[in-house]
């Protein structure tokens, strides 16, 4: 079964970097889920300035926003995994050893929908 592990890392204010995982610790980890055969697709995400906000109105009406983070967000989303495993206890395994999931950060592990079966 497919599992969408989504990275949100702890904000940072420059205060605290040696909490953060090293990028070392990513690479172990990367390296670890890859080798285990299980990865179906994974990437991480530009720094949350460069975002893009889409709305729509009731009226229809879009409205557009790039003046990055904002202040109702806590957690800043970092990157995703989708892994292939037999089950939600294997997804949750690699969730807990992804380095994201440390240091005031968190892992969301959805299942992905299968609307074909």
């Amino acid at each position: 079964m497919k599992y969408l592990l989504l990275i949100n890392s702890a904000p940072t204010d420059g205060t605290d970097a040696a909490d953060q995982c090293a990028f070392e610790d990513w690479q172990g980890y990367d390296k670890a889920i890859q080798d285990a055969g299980v990865v179906v697709d994974s990437h991480a995400l530009a720094d949350l300035t460069t975002a893009t906000t889409v709305r729509v109105g009731p009226d229809g009406e879009r409205s557009i926003t790039t003046d990055g983070p904002f202040a109702e967000t806590r957690e800043v989303l970092g990157g995703y995994y989708v892994i292939d495993v037999p089950d939600l206890d294997t997804a949750l395994e690699w969730a807990a050893r992804c380095p994201g999931a440390r240091d005031g950060g968190s892992v969301v592990v959805r299942p992905v929908a299968d609307f074909e079966g």
